[in-house]
């Protein structure tokens, strides 16, 4: 690749980042094939996520998923932020906020909390906030994730 073309899609080093940075993801719309595919793999064969009939008398009336689906495509979301340059995933809490339906789209707001080098290399700690958002501008779902990345080289 020619040394004055920029490749594109890959995320920033933590050293372009501080601490009040503000990202937003593309949407996503989660449909019932993406439903269907989760709980297969997952084995997440709960009858919230499986059973389409008799849903009056279930604890959620709607097509619901899976708050680890909405977490997962949270995080494919964020490729763009992590692509090349993220090392490694250590830590983080989870809340889900409320429901997200079979139909919903959702999109991840970002902001940066954390930026610290580490003691070995030319890494970094960057630890963000993150709102998983509906069509609705409800959040459904908030994390923390810590994660290694790396720095630009000297």
């Amino acid at each position: 690749m020619e040394k004055d073309v920029k490749l594109l899609g890959i995320g920033p080093f933590w050293n372009d980042l501080s601490a009040g940075d503000r990202f937003r993801t593309v949407g996503r719309t989660l449909t019932e094939t993406d439903l269907v595919n989760f709980v297969n793999f997952s084995w997440l064969t709960e009858e919230l996520f499986t059973n389409t009939e008799d849903r009056e008398n279930m604890a959620i009336a709607g097509r619901v998923v899976p708050a680890a689906l909405v977490y997962a495509c949270a995080e494919g979301l964020l490729l763009p932020m992590i692509q090349g340059t993220g090392l490694a995933f250590l830590n983080a809490t989870l809340d889900v906020k409320g429901p997200t339906f079979v139909g919903d789209t959702i999109h991840v707001e970002c902001k940066v909390s954390e930026v610290r080098q580490t003691s070995k290399g030319n890494r970094g700690l960057v630890r963000t906030e993150n709102q998983v958002i509906n069509q609705n501008g409800e959040t459904v779902l908030t994390y923390n994730p810590l994660r290694m990345i790396k720095g630009r080289d000297s």
